[in-house]
């Protein structure tokens, strides 16, 4: 699978709950690091996703992806269910065996 199409997915499954498929895409060492928190693990991080996030029901929109010797850089933005914009994000991976390594996220 290639990087964009591994960033699709990863917004896919958050946004669909497709945790067990999220949990996949993620390489086993899987960190982000995020202005209001870090996950250290891919199990912390699919535990909150699933159940800590505030708000479940969103709808991640990528707007540019571009790509660098280090990876890919997802700029977008945050809506809501009924369609507002909650903020706007940049999400910079990184790979590994074919896996999302990281996430550093800016908002």
């Amino acid at each position: 699978m290639d990087q964009s199409t591994l960033v699709a997915d990863y917004y896919r499954c958050l946004d669909d709950d497709e945790y067990e498929t999220l949990r996949s895409i993620l390489h086993p060492e899987f960190v982000q690091q995020r202005p209001d928190r870090s996950f250290e693990s891919r199990e912390a991080f699919v535990e909150f996703m699933q159940t800590g996030r505030p708000n479940t029901d969103t709808t991640h929109r990528v707007d540019t992806l571009l790509e660098s010797a280090e990876g890919l850089a997802a700029s977008g933005r945050l809506f809501d269910a009924a369609g507002s914009e909650l903020f706007a994000f940049i999400d910079v991976f990184r790979f590994e065996e074919g896996r999302i390594r990281a996430v550093e996220t800016f908002s």
